[in-house]
Formats: C-alpha cells, structure tokens, sequence
C-alpha cells in the first residue's frame, strides 16, 4: 500500500538518525571534559536523539492511524 510507505520511510529515517545521535554521544565521552566544544557536541548529540524519538513516534502515529483507517473501510465495505 502506497499510504504506508510514507511513515514506513520516515521510521526508517528517525532510526538511522537516532543511530547517528546515539553513535555521537557515545563518541562524546572519549575527548577531554574541559573542552567546551566537546560538551556543546554532547548536547547537539542529545537534542539529535530527541528529535530522532518524536519523529519516530510521530511517524509510528501515523502508520497507526492509517492501520485504523484501512480497518474501518473495510468494515464499511463488509
């Protein structure tokens, strides 16, 4: 179904985002703590690994929501 591309597509990307975040913050503890370029580096890698979360759960909504939808039709047409 065409409909479920779009948010299967967009769980693929918050993954792989979510992928890259958490491969920065796990980079993050490997440099030296006073350098304030490090720590700003850790807080774009967290806000990335929150971001990649609310576009993983908006896209999990609706690839829910158009489960529901397709449900329904076919209660109509049954």
């Amino acid at each position: 179904m065409d409909i479920l591309s779009t948010p299967l597509q967009g769980l693929s990307r918050a993954e792989a985002s979510f992928n890259r975040a958490a491969d920065n913050v796990s980079k993050a503890f490997m440099v030296d703590p006073q350098s304030p370029q490090d720590q700003m580096s850790l807080s774009d890698a967290m806000v990335g690994l929150l971001n990649s979360k609310n576009d993983y759960e908006a896209n999990l909504k609706s690839l829910k929501t158009s489960d529901e939808m397709t449900q329904k039709l076919l209660d109509i047409l049954a």
